[in-house]
């Protein structure tokens, strides 16, 4: 069945689950976010949720819809279960991050994770890491509504701009709304629905296949699918053991334990205990969510090769193209999919909207304030933050039509850069007593000149490096250089006013 073909044949029941699936999302953030009078009500649920759903709000905030579509892509292809070699990375970060991160957190009544870096080094390099986060969420994650939306647009027919718009305005509207704990209750719902997508997805795929289940393993087995690590050393291979581990980690310490999106979740919890429970635990169920995503592309490999088919498309493109051809009508499943798609885009955009006005309001416009803000209008100038960043990814994500997928992809790469150098950053802050902020800062910029010389690679011949080693990368120029400088000036005596 063409693709173009599949607005025909989605059925009520499909559409009804979509529907329910968006104003469900809209109910739940009017009646969880009841009660959020205050900054600390509004932008950290009252620092009283659950471990369990703050944990369920990490996994469903780092997986986006591109998650759910591109690692069947990569398992379909050469990867197979190889991919799991990041995730345990990941696992590795998260308890680094639980040990090593967390305990400073919980040191006050913090809003942001960039007050640590102020009472260290002073309110410039506060407020320099905190708009570094605020471009490169808004950037990135704009980005990741462009595709989320150009997923829509091939499973409904839709025009992109309206599906995109479509995802912003339900999702603007229970983020303003409810505020985090209405962000964090909708995460945990739609990674549930998500979840479910892919379990269905793993059932129907299945039952696709000639000689069912047996014949599915047999056929991963000996095509080397289900070998999960590679041992041989490659900077240019992203999954190979090494990379996977040290640079997922990596990767994971500057994701989960400097970016605010992430950081606003531990300070919603009651206790450090349970912040770290919640990391940590997130851990555990990213692997798990991998092994499931990786499992559908080593099905639909399985079933392409069995049928003398081409997949329809790559990458992304073929989770997609098989829900278009093979799923069955009508009954709900098409819907649960579209949900799935839906669930893993809201998730991500709700958790960048709330944490984008809190990065604002206390990096910049309290600090900045000539007199006292009062809760209700702290609260207020929060929403009209969360409705202004809506916007803003709104607008990114319909622009981003007029690029060519290279430049959307390299301005994802450049998005990313942020884990590393924030990480450096936070490393001279807790490793080095003599780094200051003119240290500090020195050294992000070289880290992100550092950074774009490897990922764009200027002057012949120069090596390829994969991009799990780029936060690494980032995160080790970034210290060195600053605690050169530091060697070489004068020692501050006191954290820098700006």
């Amino acid at each position: 069945m063409p693709i173009a073909q599949l607005t025909a044949s989605i059925g009520f029941v499909d559409l009804l689950v979509l529907a329910v699936l968006l104003i469900g999302s809209i109910i739940v953030g009017l009646r969880t976010g009841r009660g959020a009078n205050s900054a600390d009500a509004y932008l950290l649920g009252g620092r009283s949720l659950p471990w369990w759903a703050i944990l369920g709000s990490i996994v469903a905030t780092e997986t986006s819809t591109a998650t759910v579509l591109s690692v069947p892509g990569a398992a379909f292809g050469d990867t197979g279960l190889k991919w799991l070699q990041i995730p345990l990375g990941y696992l590795a970060g998260r308890i680094i991050v639980a040990m090593v991160f967390l305990p400073r957190y919980f040191e006050g009544n913090l809003y942001t994770a960039y007050e640590v870096l102020e009472k260290r080094f002073g309110p410039l390099t506060r407020r320099v890491s905190s708009l570094l986060f605020l471009v490169t969420r808004s950037l990135g994650d704009g980005l990741r509504l462009y595709l989320a939306g150009l997923v829509l647009e091939t499973l409904l027919g839709w025009p992109l701009a309206l599906s995109i718009l479509l995802m912003s305005v339900v999702t603007v509207i229970y983020t303003v709304v409810g505020g985090l704990r209405s962000v964090v209750w909708n995460d945990c719902i739609q990674f549930v629905i998500y979840v479910c997508g892919g379990v269905a997805a793993v059932f129907v795929i299945a039952g696709q296949i000639d000689g069912g289940w047996p014949h599915l393993l047999q056929w991963a087995a000996d095509s080397g699918k289900l070998q999960p690590f590679r041992f041989q050393f490659s900077l240019s291979d992203p999954f190979n053991f090494w990379a996977g581990l040290f640079g997922g980690a990596v990767l994971t310490i500057g994701t989960h334990g400097t970016d605010h999106m992430m950081v606003q979740r531990y300070l919603s919890a009651p206790s450090l205990r349970d912040a770290a429970r919640a990391v940590i635990s997130s851990g555990v169920v990213v692997l798990l969510q991998f092994l499931l995503f990786l499992f559908i592309g080593i099905e639909l490999a399985c079933f392409y090769s069995q049928h003398n088919r081409l997949a329809p498309g790559t990458g992304d493109r073929i989770f997609v193209g098989f829900i278009v051809e093979h799923f069955p009508r009508n009954v709900g499943l098409v819907g649960v999919m579209l949900a799935a798609v839906l669930s893993a885009a809201m998730s991500t955009l709700s958790s960048s909207l709330n944490a984008s006005a809190s990065a604002v309001l206390n990096d910049f416009w309290i600090p900045l304030s000539r007199s006292p803000l009062p809760e209700s209008r702290q609260v207020l100038l929060s929403r009209w933050l969360t409705l202004a960043f809506g916007i803003l990814q709104a607008v990114i994500g319909i622009q981003a039509a007029k690029l060519d997928r290279s430049v959307v992809d390299n301005a994802l790469t450049i998005a990313g850069f942020s884990a590393g150098l924030l990480l450096g950053v936070f490393a001279l802050g807790i490793l080095s007593r003599r780094a200051g902020q003119g240290a500090a800062l020195t050294g992000a910029a070289c880290g992100l000149l550092t950074l774009s010389i490897v990922q764009f690679r200027p002057f012949p011949d120069q090596p390829a490096v994969a991009w799990p080693w780029l936060a690494l990368i980032g995160a080790t120029t970034t210290f060195v250089i600053g605690q050169a400088v530091a060697l070489v000036t004068p020692r501050p005596s006191s954290p820098a006013k700006s």
